[in-house]
């Protein structure tokens, strides 16, 4: 987990959440922590252990959708030499290595019955019982879980198990989308910008073109933070113009002109081929229905700019040289279609 503390946003839904968590820290009970994928999750675990009483104690960390399943149980708990193939000596788990601090468990969705059971009795009771043992371990853990599913939902279906979502859910606190959080994609922005800029070595700051900025505020972020961020840095390291205000962002780093087609999926036994794929239809211009010829020159070349920019990842120099234009020209025709601002 990212040791990084710094909480950035402003907005209403956002601040009650880390209100929340602030409160909470200091009562020592189990915590889940509810949110879609990159809102920050760890970060308010952390926040949970630093201003508990266990703050000097270990934060011990699990992604429970990283290990296993034949693995997990003994991740979590431990076990002794020969309990297994492969335990060629006794280890410890992460609740002994987190005795009297904070067991961080990420991705608590994913983890098997059984293991769901042995939490289930790790918490009411303060015990683990290291795999191939009997004999059980007193341990001091707080549990700080996470999880983008919908729990109760999962308990309803027989997925999860009730009474461990009791136990887990003293305190449940919910993430706002970066979405919905008002104002916070420009003070994200600013923040990841700024600091990019110093990264890579830039003497000034000049924000990003009001365009890019509305494109970046529109935008849904799946991602949320963690995919604002990295848009954010590459539309700074990727941007030649350093005195000028940012113009073009990528939201998605994948999308290419070059990018590799899908494979054909092979016929299932005694079935039929796939069809074969048409033909790409031939582009067309409805020339008898150009009824204003300056108009009509205008938005061509504007395509061919736009097409031409997005082959040279928005290099202006190696767009005019691909053009056959010197770079002044090709910053007044930019300018002419209204480009300038987006790229």
């Amino acid at each position: 987990m990212e040791r990084n503390t710094q909480f950035i946003g402003q907005s209403t839904a956002f601040l009650d959440s880390v209100e929340r968590a602030s409160r909470a820290a200091p009562m020592g009970r189990p915590v889940l922590v509810i949110g879609e994928r990159g809102t920050g999750k760890e970060l308010i675990a952390e926040r949970l252990h630093q201003l508990s009483r266990r703050w000097a104690e270990p934060l011990v960390t699990l992604n429970c959708a990283a290990m296993p399943e034949t693995l997990i149980e003994a991740e979590l708990f431990g076990h002794e030499q020969g309990a297994f193939t492969g335990a060629t000596k006794a280890r410890a788990g992460r609740f002994e290595e987190a005795d009297k601090g904070t067991l961080f468990l990420d991705e608590l969705a994913t983890l098997s019955s059984g293991a769901q059971e042995r939490l289930l009795r790790a918490v009411e009771y303060g015990e683990v019982t290291r795999i191939g043992s009997s004999r059980p371990i007193r341990v001091d853990v707080r549990i700080v879980a996470a999880t983008n599913e919908d729990l109760p939902r999962m308990a309803d279906e027989g997925r999860f198990r009730p009474d461990l979502l009791d136990r887990l859910s003293f305190e449940v606190i919910t993430l706002p989308p970066l979405r919905v959080r008002e104002g916070d994609i420009r003070v994200l922005t600013e923040y990841f910008g700024r600091r990019m800029a110093t990264e890579v070595g830039w003497d000034d700051w000049p924000g990003f073109s009001p365009a890019a900025m509305q494109a970046l505020e529109e935008y849904q972020w799946p991602g949320n933070v963690r995919e604002l961020r990295n848009v954010v840095e590459r539309a700074v390291y990727r941007w030649d113009l350093w005195d000028e205000p940012i113009g073009h962002v990528v939201f998605d780093p994948f999308d290419s002109p070059w990018k590799p087609a899908a494979m054909p999926r092979a016929p299932e036994p005694g079935g039929s081929p796939p069809p074969a794929a048409a033909a790409p239809a031939a582009p067309t211009t409805a020339y008898d229905q150009v009824t204003d010829l300056r108009s009509a020159v205008d938005a061509h070349e504007r395509a061919i700019l736009e097409q031409a920019l997005a082959r040279n990842r928005f290099n202006q120099r190696q767009t005019a040289k691909a053009l056959n234009l010197s770079y002044d020209q090709l910053r007044h025709a930019m300018k002419k279609h209204g480009l300038s601002e987006r790229t």
